[in-house]
């Protein structure tokens, strides 16, 4: 069973920066490309960026580019997402997924990005 739990969300004003943390277990991570998505107040789930399964190849929404970077890090099964120049349309709530679509993904961590 797909486990995955996220950390390191919170308030931050904007221009600022959060770093997003997910813990995988119950399925082999390494082989497996992994994502984040959101979910903005009253909108659908959103693709934010994808890296391979072996960290080599990163994928990113153009509204993220150059201020996102998606990471990961294979011996202990965590995902990253360093988050910089955070904007007030970032606010939402963000999953580390195992699939682009956010089927299999955790249960989520609010970001709030507020002056």
């Amino acid at each position: 069973e797909v486990q995955l739990a996220e950390s390191g969300g919170g308030s931050v004003q904007p221009g600022g920066s959060l770093k997003l943390s997910c813990e995988a277990s119950g399925f082999t991570f390494s082989i497996h490309e992994m994502s984040w998505v959101r979910q903005a107040p009253g909108q659908g789930l959103e693709w934010v960026a994808s890296i391979s399964a072996d960290g080599e190849r990163e994928y990113y929404v153009n509204s993220v580019k150059g201020r996102f970077t998606i990471s990961r890090d294979n011996e202990e099964n965590h995902l990253y997402l360093q988050m910089d120049t955070l904007r007030p349309e970032d606010t939402a709530m963000y999953y580390c997924a195992a699939d682009r679509r956010g089927v299999r993904r955790g249960q989520g961590i609010q970001v709030t990005v507020s002056s």
